[in-house]
């Protein structure tokens, strides 16, 4: 199969197509022939070696998948062979062919292309295990997410406003970001390079501050969001772009009762993502299926061209998702599963 790798760590220049015996299902997994495949900074991360694959997974990058069942092992009785599947796995997706335990399997929206579908695991998964199951986001409560123009926080910000009618705040950095946060539902939205935007974040609360933030910078930002939470507020982090130590005040914590946690999903078993892909499926692909919750694709590239879409990752140009397209399925919109 044709397949990219990583050949040292560096630029997008490293990215290289090459060829690769097709994988076997091991056990509780399913083969899937792919479609097309999501790219996601964390893709950017371990082309630099700062995200490498955990032990016995493949070096082969991308993260989320959508494509048809092609074979199964032993013993797995959903998804079978010919269903049409978006997934997440924690590596092979830059591929024609990737082996993915069938509780990550999802099936594809319906009225979703391959192409649409599979933009959709790696950034649910996320928005949905930090917001949702780590941030502990309730009704009615105010989310801040860092980024919104991100999957991730495209994802996060329609998660809060459509099933927790939350007020969603956000942060961006041009005024074409800044609008599409507001179309996706944000309430208010500051640019994160002038210096004064925690001030500007607390005043769209009413100086109140917020319930829960989602950020992957961490570094200096980290005691300026813990200042910006309520009582009982939750800051979650997802990454550290901006450095990977903070000075905090520990006293502000727990005088104020407030919940410092974070998460990376890669190393988490099967079991794990399957509990989440079950409630996804539950609660937001309907919503995704009615158009309430959208995707949003700002670029598509071929296998090939792997290094311009990362490129675009590394200019922090994007507006949404970039998508590999790898196989003439790619546009077609397959029949519903359910």
């Amino acid at each position: 199969m044709r397949a990219i790798e990583i050949r040292g760590q560096g630029g997008p220049e490293v990215l290289a197509l090459c060829e690769r015996p097709i994988p076997a299902p091991g056990p509780g997994e399913v083969l899937v022939r792919v479609a097309a495949a999501g790219v996601n900074r964390p893709d950017v991360q371990q082309r630099k070696g700062l995200y490498p694959p955990p032990p016995g997974v493949t070096d082969i990058p991308g993260l989320d998948v959508a494509g048809v069942v092609e074979a199964v092992a032993p013993g797995v009785s959903w998804p079978l062979p010919g269903d049409a599947v978006c997934a997440l796995v924690a590596g092979g997706g830059y591929a024609e062919y990737c082996v993915v335990p069938a509780p990550q399997c999802m099936p594809v929206p319906r009225g979703f292309s391959f192409l649409q579908a599979a933009t959709l695991p790696e950034v649910f998964f996320t928005a949905w295990n930090n917001v949702v199951w780590l941030g502990r986001l309730a009704e009615g409560e105010t989310l801040l997410v860092q980024g919104g123009t991100s999957g991730v926080g495209l994802a996060a910000m329609q998660i809060g406003r459509q099933l927790r009618d939350a007020t969603v705040l956000a942060t961006s950095s041009s005024a074409e970001k800044r609008a599409v946060c507001l179309e996706m539902g944000a309430a208010g939205v500051v640019d994160y390079r002038e210096a004064d935007w925690p001030d500007q974040v607390r005043a769209l609360t009413g100086g109140r501050g917020v319930d829960v933030i989602l950020d992957g910078q961490g570094g200096d930002y980290t005691p300026l969001e813990l200042g910006l939470l309520a009582p009982d507020g939750r800051l979650v982090l997802i990454a550290s772009h901006r450095a990977p130590k903070a000075e905090i005040s520990t006293r502000e914590i727990y005088i104020r009762r407030l919940t410092l946690t974070g998460s990376t999903l890669r190393s988490r078993p099967p079991a794990y993502k399957g509990r989440i892909a079950r409630e996804l499926v539950a609660q937001v692909w309907p919503l995704l299926e009615d158009g309430r919750i959208r995707t949003r694709i700002c670029g598509v590239h071929a296998l090939a061209d792997a290094a311009a879409a990362q490129e675009v990752l590394d200019a922090n140009a994007q507006v949404g998702k970039l998508v590999l397209t790898v196989s003439d399925l790619a546009e077609r919109v397959p029949e519903p599963l359910r």
